[in-house]
């Protein structure tokens, strides 16, 4: 599959993504003609500039904005932009002329950074009035990354350890120490590093991008074979080169070695404890567990559980399959490949309300939707619907935009 790995040694924001996508093969022309399906494509330049960040020859992208009613973008305090939310956003996406896979693209982006900004001051993510996410420089920067995946049929994106910077940093609710609460809140769970600048490495909307579509690998990932390699500008000098790094291939998927299935078989344990296990191993880094019914010497039912690992959280498994379960003993057998589907998250709005739906493409094509089961459940409780109605409801609508 198609793929892109992102050296986030100096951090990550949305210019420098697109700089690199420009870079590594994107045609700038062609970024211009798909933005311009967007309602405001009035408000906005895009200047690409060629610049030199230590040594290293990078691509500069800056959003300009025409409307002489605003100020400067870079102060990112528009009056008509403080107040844009979720739903605005939403509903631009919807009405511009651009294809399904970007729409959704640039939706899973905006609504994590929603989600984030939502939980730090107390609000849903459809309430989220955007400050610099909502402005017009984000918004291009947010569609246009996803204006680039979709052109060069990137299927998985890799990401490097983040590096944040340190210091303070000015947005419209005054100082906030770096990372920002809402940079923050999307990183959990990352691996980051402060580094050695006093300046906002991360910004909103490349941490939105790595939470969205991003998959951690320390280094470039095995399997992986780099074509090209793109340079995308930051907006500041520092004492490292300011660049996002990115690499663009073929991914070839798990090597063999990297993955195994831990097996145990089971007959004296307490159902009840199932439940519980699962939780710690898929915690513990578990890829997928599961439990088939067998029968064991003497007729006796019993359970074989399954758990996919990989080599880091191999150990950790094993250790909570025998402290937790009543196992004595277990198999470990080597995965020799795993195959994936490519994978994303669509927004899909339908008359009982949003549903996530997973999508999953197999050689460019269509081979799963699964609408959320928790979201389904949730909006037929609230509109007092049956399950499926809205289940069915959401796969309606995703095939009706795609013209089934």
């Amino acid at each position: 599959m198609r793929a892109i790995y992102l050296d986030c040694f100096a951090g990550i924001s949305g210019n420098m993504f697109l700089g690199a996508m420009l870079q590594a093969g994107v045609p700038t022309a062609l970024l211009e003609k798909e933005l311009a399906k967007l309602p405001i494509k009035d408000e906005f330049v895009l200047t690409v500039s060629d610049v030199v960040r230590n040594g290293i020859h990078a691509a500069y992208v800056e959003v300009k904005e025409t409307k002489a009613d605003h100020h400067e973008h870079h102060h990112g305090q528009h009056h008509h932009h403080e107040h844009r939310t979720m739903k605005d956003i939403r509903e631009m996406l919807e009405k511009s002329a651009l294809a399904m896979p970007i729409k959704q693209q640039a939706l899973a982006i905006f609504m994590e950074i929603a989600k984030a900004e939502g939980k730090v001051h107390g609000k849903s993510a459809d309430e989220v009035a955007f400050h610099e996410v909502g402005a017009v420089d984000s918004l291009v920067d947010i569609v246009g990354a996803a204006i680039c995946l979709d052109y060069l049929g990137i299927e998985r994106v890799f990401v490097s350890p983040l590096t944040l910077g340190s210091g303070f940093v000015s947005c419209a609710h005054g100082l906030m120490p770096v990372p920002a609460p809402a940079v923050a809140e999307l990183l959990l769970g990352w691996q980051t590093q402060p580094g050695t600048e006093q300046k906002e490495l991360v910004t909103p909307t490349g941490a939105g991008i790595v939470k969205a579509l991003g998959v951690y690998s320390e280094g470039v990932p095995k399997g992986f074979e780099a074509e090209c390699v793109g340079y995308g500008a930051g907006s500041h000098e520092l004492t490292i080169p300011n660049v996002l790094r990115l690499y663009v291939g073929e991914y070839h998927g798990t090597e063999s070695g990297n993955l195994a299935i831990l097996e145990a078989n089971i007959d004296d344990m307490n159902p009840q404890v199932y439940g519980y296990l699962f939780e710690k191993l898929l915690a513990a880094g578990a890829l997928d567990v599961w439990i088939t019914p067998i029968l064991m010497k003497k007729n006796r039912p019993a359970q074989k559980l399954s758990v996919l690992v990989d080599e880091a959280g191999k150990a950790d498994c094993i250790n909570i399959i025998f402290t937790e379960s009543t196992s004595i003993g277990l198999r470990v057998m080597p995965v020799a490949r795993r195959l994936e589907a490519s994978r994303h998250i669509a927004k899909v709005e339908t008359k009982y309300g949003l549903v996530n739906c997973k999508v999953s493409a197999w050689n460019g094509k269509l081979c799963s939707l699964s609408p959320e089961y928790e979201d389904c459940r949730r909006l037929a409780e609230e509109k007092a619907v049956p399950l499926k109605a809205v289940q069915q409801e959401a796969v309606r609508v995703f095939k009706e935009r795609l013209g089934e």
